[in-house]
């Protein structure tokens, strides 16, 4: 299971309800029966908007990532996916990463939705979800925005262990608050409460999933067709930035922009969220 009690999933879940009371946006949720397990998925934004999928990362939930694009309902009807096993109100089904489960996973939570011109935005491990479901099937997606996405390149294995890996041990091990802000401090250019709490809480009462993060091969990368918009984080310790633009340039023909974040590090800056939020919505039309 990937919750480790009852109380600490109800722990999270409250917290949850709290950052999507806060958001203050008007919204409907809903649970969508998929192969792979129910889905929740959180509505925001006129229906008569074209279709934008938002997909977050490891230890993320929908709320979470709906407060890094607060405006995008302006052009688009917004669906907040809670990706399956994360600290969320989805299933704790974990799917294989190796496979095209999650991509299959994604194509039938569009189709259940009846979306078509589906524009995907993923961010971290959303990014790889987003590729996994380009591999999978392209048909009724129209575009994607990949931020800082896992499954293209790996940083340092020994960097992100000291960095990242032993002080998150320490924390699961002792639960002394000053290893996960170590943790924090390493994936995140900045953090707010929420942040801090959610993540405390998520490796506190979950179980999560520390095997090694697969990379998509340059030919499955030169057989996908649909327009990719890339932004990769500079000072990423897990995905360098430089270093993945040059693989992204390489194996994907269908690349049409990369941004370099600047100084940023895997989860990028509140203005930096502006800047991507604001290509998303010039590319609209």
């Amino acid at each position: 299971m990937f919750f480790k009690s009852k109380e600490g999933k109800e722990k999270i879940i409250a917290l949850y309800n709290q950052k999507l009371k806060e958001l203050n946006i008007e919204y409907s949720e809903k649970s969508v029966e998929t192969k792979f397990g129910v889905t929740n998925i959180i509505t925001t934004g006129d229906s008569n908007n074209p279709p934008l999928v938002l997909i977050h990362g490891t230890g993320g939930c929908a709320p979470q990532i709906l407060d890094s694009f607060p405006n995008l309902t302006s052009r688009y009807c917004v669906y907040a996916v809670d990706v399956l096993a994360q600290p969320n109100k989805s299933a704790e089904n974990r799917l294989d990463m190796k496979s095209l489960d999650y991509g299959e996973w994604l194509l039938e939570v569009i189709i259940k939705l009846r979306l078509k011109d589906v524009t995907l935005v993923g961010f971290s491990f959303g990014g790889l979800i987003s590729l996994k479901a380009l591999e999978f099937s392209e048909i009724p997606i129209n575009k994607v925005f990949l931020v800082a996405p896992v499954y293209i390149i790996n940083g340092n294995p020994l960097l992100g262990l000291w960095k990242m890996f032993i002080p998150l041990k320490k924390f699961i091990k002792t639960k002394n608050p000053k290893y996960i802000k170590k943790v924090m401090s390493a994936l995140f250019s900045e953090y707010d409460d929420f942040a801090l709490k959610y993540m405390s809480l998520t490796f506190t009462h979950c179980n999560m999933d520390f095997s090694p993060l697969p990379l998509i091969s340059k030919n499955s990368a030169k057989n996908i067709a649909t327009p990719i918009t890339m932004f990769a984080a500079e000072k990423d310790i897990m995905f360098p930035g430089k270093k993945m633009i040059k693989r992204a340039i390489d194996i994907f023909p269908s690349l049409q922009e990369v941004v370099l974040l600047q100084g940023a590090k895997h989860v990028p800056r509140l203005k930096d969220f502006k800047e991507i939020e604001q290509l998303i919505l010039d590319q609209s039309n």
